[in-house]
This record gives C-alpha cells, structure tokens and sequence, in this order.
C-alpha cells in the first residue's frame, strides 16, 4: 500500500511538475545551455565542431518543447498503446527517441528524460507497457509500435524524422527494446539504461541485433542488475558499455516512482539521476546524427578519466 502511495503521489507530481513553465520542466540543479540555435541542424553542426563533453548535456538545450500527453495508438495486432509526447520547437524535419520503461514502472518514470532529449532537438516518446510483461511480448508490440510510426509519422507530428528513430530501455525495457531491434524494428541504434535480461530466449534476440548499441548501467558496487552482462556478451558487435559511479537501478529513471528521493531533497540521487540524463542524450544525440556511438564515446572521456564512469568497454 505505501509502495503505491508514493508512486501515485510521484506520478502527480511529475505531472505537474511538467507543466511549469509552459511544460519546458527542469530539475533545480539544472540551467539552460548557453548553445544558440534555431534549427536542428544547426545544433548539431556547433556540437559536432566542437568538442564533444558530456556535461554540457547536464543542461537544458536550447529549443522550447510542447508535451502531448495520453496519445493512444492501436496496432494492426489489435493491441492499444498509450505514451506521451514530447515535441521540440524546431521546424524542420528532427530525430525521435522512444522510450521504455521497466518492471512495475510507467511512462512517467522517463518524463524528465525525454522532455531533456526535445530541449536538445529530438522529439521524445514515452510509452507505456504493460508494466509486469512478459517483456519478450512487450519486445514485440514497441516494435509493431515503431512500425506504425515509421509508416505513419503523422500520427505523431509530420515533423518526424523517420529514418532516425532511437530506442532507449530501463530496466527490463532494455530487453524490450533488444527484442524489438531483432525483430527488425526501423532504428538507428539503441541507448539501453541499467538494463535487465529476462527471457531464456533473450540472448538469441541480442544476437541478432545490427545496430549500435550504448549501455550506461549503473554501479555494480552498489546494486547489481539482473543479466545486464548478457547485452554486451552477446550483441555481436556496435556494442559499448560503462558504469556511471554511485548511481543505483532507479537513478537511470527520472523522476523515479520507486526511489524515495523523489519526495526529498537528495542531492546524490539527484546528481546521479542528471548524469544519467546526460550520457543518454550525448548517445541519442550521437545515434541519431551519425548511426554511430563515436561522438558518444569521445564525450565521456573526462568523466572516465576522472572515475565518474568507469569500466569502459566496447566491441
């Protein structure tokens, strides 16, 4: 009773607290980037001439975003999907990420998450699965979802750019999206958060994945997460990896429904949740403007330098 209590009073708070500032919500640590742009393109050219640095990520990017909440989609295998969406102000035609979240989660648990990738010029989509699996069947209705989007970006906002659709998993959505990607989903790559591995037929999936693929997990030191080590094992290749320092399972959500910090004022979680965001929008951001994880990988080298990341890997 007290674990649905705090989720609930977590979910009305997130709510409303997107709704601040005309929806552009941002957590108190956090300011806005002093990058001036008025078009993708535009950011992404000053990003990619300058040096890449994961913390300028730490900030609010430059663009506006207007959320659309609740949207429902029904798919051709009759299967209804709800998600929210967040929309950067941009004209022109921009990537979107979607994004999944994990056991006994909601949407709302990526709500920061995404409305962060559209301030950077990424639309964002936040779906909601049924939160307790079987997530190889969730796999497979995010990737019907995908389908649909990328036949029908109207559903959304004409303004989708269907040949850069990044997917991003926390938790047992990591295993969602994998399946979703074997099965051939229309994805440029995938971010996976603290991923979990569910499933015995899960490493036959992640064999089959050909697209690049960042995983940024959590400390093992402080929480390990069930069979995070099959997705760089057995992702033949276009696969990298590191660990952010101090972080748990729930910092790699944001808000978290299950972390009490939520409803305090913990700086750590709070810190480790803003990291999290980052290293997610340098690899979407990468994904989406090259396919590949180059850009990502150069803008965590401090952070790995100084032991912020640590045990880096990639094949």
């Amino acid at each position: 009773m007290r674990r649905n209590v705090v989720r609930w009073v977590a979910i009305v708070l997130a709510t409303a607290w997107l709704t601040l500032a005309g929806g552009c919500a941002r957590p108190p640590a956090t300011g806005v980037t002093s990058i001036k742009a008025t078009s993708q393109g535009e950011l992404r050219s000053y990003l990619l001439d300058h040096k890449a640095d994961v913390d300028q990520f730490r900030l609010r990017g430059p663009f506006a975003v207007t959320p659309r909440e609740n949207l429902e989609f029904k798919l051709a295998t009759g299967e209804h999907v709800v998600a929210d969406l967040y929309l950067a102000a941009p004209a022109e035609k921009a990537p979107l990420a979607v994004l999944v979240h994990g056991q006994d989660n909601s949407k709302e648990s990526h709500a920061y998450q995404a409305q962060h990738l559209a301030t950077w010029g990424m639309h964002a989509l936040s779906v909601q699965l049924p939160n307790n699996g079987p997530w190889i069947r969730n796999g497979a209705i995010l990737g019907k979802l995908v389908e649909l989007v990328q036949r029908r970006p109207e559903l959304l906002d004409r303004r989708i750019d269907v040949g850069r659709i990044v997917l991003v998993g926390h938790s047992f959505g990591g295993t969602a999206a994998a399946v979703a990607l074997a099965e051939g989903a229309p994805a440029v790559g995938a971010v996976m958060l603290d991923p979990a591995g569910i499933g015995r037929d899960l490493p036959k999936y992640l064999d089959r994945v050909r697209v690049p693929v960042m995983v940024l997990g959590a400390d093992e030191h402080v929480g390990a997460t069930r069979n995070r080590g099959y997705f760089f094992r057995f992702i033949r290749g276009g696969v990298a990896e590191l660990s952010i320092r101090d972080a748990t399972h729930e910092d790699a959500e944001y808000p978290s429904e299950h972390g009490p910090q939520f409803l305090s004022t913990d700086a750590a979680s709070e810190e480790s949740q803003i990291t999290f965001v980052s290293a997610l929008t340098a690899a979407a951001l990468s994904l989406s403007f090259t396919g590949k994880l180059d850009y990502a990988w150069a803008s965590y080298g401090d952070a790995l330098a100084d032991g912020r990341f640590f045990n880096p890997r990639k094949k």
